[in-house]
């Protein structure tokens, strides 16, 4: 499924006709500032007036992070300067470009564009197949593959070649619950029966973000190829088959619950026991469960056909990348600091002070995000999920009307009349690359 998905890898925004989607208080780039306001102060004032988008000179390294980091990012440079003197002839500019813009601002303008730049993962095909984006240095390829996570790995490749270096694994969603009504978080019948039990609410989404829990967690792919303009050229989608008919029937089951209720914000959710969202809504869900408050990975199901599904679903992840140098020197240098960047005691620094969370696996494992219950759980989730890419802004509103049926005309369906259906929704999403 990995193998599909980085075929698929394409951006969001303005290439296209893309659409990302929104879930409540998130984006595909929640965790993301998207803001494309520059500070030009730099941690060396050779280049301290460097307009944003200006080429500065060969020995001035310009780095473009969320507005969030870049006080955090300039101190940290200043350490690697001091880690490092092999590189004290550059100069380094920090920039506030968020990950979302990033990318269309490196395409748009390579030459003019940050030596490192911060990005989310649904943009990385695109930034290959524009050529603004470099191959990890072939020595710092191990290091990523053994000390992330998987699915922060596998976002940050194309096919197997490394084109990022990865840097948060900290978009997704799970489940949060109250652990004194929910006995056993890790089936979904056990949730709904204790849920039903106490005349608790279940909440889930079952929109297009969502939905694809069940969908890519009975074996479903769904994932669109796109051409270099990010055009979509192709769909692979094979939702019409007998596993497609699974997913969609445990939706169904799903929605048929007394305990049900549409939606993932906690911000507007009612006497709930449990709740798939994310880690935006952290502190809402522990206000409202208090002592109670427990988070978990999504849980197992047994389809219809007797078989047990773990539940899937879209992951999220920031990555850094370098831009192709002509000088050696230069590349050598850049791949340095995006290795230090990325590092254990550097992500652990970030989520201490911005919060953001790691996907480095010693970094996870510290006292500090283990503590975190919302990140421990959504980590644990995404060994699970597929690296999002770029869909067509159709299949958003598609998928919701097919949600829409799920809760509605489907409950009382046949077979027959769901097969019909699943043929339907696949050829409607087909149609969108053509």
């Amino acid at each position: 499924m990995t193998a599909a998905m980085v075929v698929s890898l394409a951006a969001c925004g303005n290439a296209g006709d893309t659409t990302t989607t929104t879930t409540d208080n998130t984006t595909t780039d929640t965790t993301t500032d998207t803001t494309t306001t520059t500070d030009t102060t730099t941690t060396d004032t050779t280049s301290e007036n460097a307009p944003s988008g200006e080429v500065v000179g060969d020995n001035t390294v310009k780095v473009w992070v969320a507005d969030a980091v870049v006080d955090f990012t300039r101190s940290q440079i200043e350490n690697f300067k001091s880690a490092n003197p092999e590189y004290a002839d550059f100069d380094f500019l920090v920039e506030a470009v968020g990950e979302g813009d990033a990318a269309s601002n490196m395409i748009t303008d390579v030459t003019a564009g940050a030596d490192i730049f911060g990005f989310a993962q649904d943009q990385l095909a695109r930034l290959v197949a524009a050529g603004a984006i470099e191959e990890v240095a072939p020595d710092n390829v191990s290091a990523l593959s053994t000390q992330n996570d998987a699915g922060a790995v596998a976002a940050a490749k194309v096919g197997d070649t490394f084109y990022a270096y990865p840097m948060t694994s900290d978009n997704g969603y799970f489940l949060y619950y109250d652990k004194s009504v929910i006995s056993d978080p890790s089936t979904l019948e056990g949730i709904i029966a204790d849920c039903e039990a106490a005349g608790k609410n279940f909440y889930m989404d079952l929109t297009g973000w969502y939905q694809v829990a069940f969908f890519f967690g009975t074996g479903c792919q769904m994932t669109y190829d796109s051409d270099d303009s990010g055009n979509f050229t192709a769909a692979n989608v094979d939702y019409d088959s007998d596993k497609g008919l699974v997913a969609l029937k445990e939706m169904i089951e799903l929605a048929s619950s007394s305990a049900f209720q549409p939606g993932s914000g906690a911000g507007t959710a009612v006497d709930y026991a449990a709740i798939v969202d994310g880690t935006w809504d952290a502190a809402t869900v522990k206000d409202f469960l208090g002592d109670n408050y427990a988070c978990a990975k999504l849980p197992t199901f047994t389809g219809s056909d007797g078989n047990t599904y773990q539940m899937s679903g879209f992951g999220g992840f920031k990555l850094l990348g370098v831009k192709p140098q002509t000088d050696e020197a230069k590349l050598a240098c850049c791949d340095a600091l995006a290795l230090y960047l990325t590092s254990e005691d550097v992500q652990l620094a970030r989520y201490n002070e911005v919060g953001w969370g790691p996907s480095n696996i010693n970094a996870q494992n510290s006292d500090a995000v283990k503590a975190d219950e919302a990140l421990s759980a959504l980590a644990e989730q995404l060994a699970f999920t597929i690296p999002q890419g770029q869909y067509p802004g159709d299949y958003w509103s598609r998928a919701e009307a097919l949600a829409g049926d799920v809760q509605d005309a489907f409950k009382t369906a046949d077979d027959a009349t769901l097969k019909e259906a699943l043929a339907t929704f696949q050829a409607d999403l087909e149609s969108y690359a053509k």
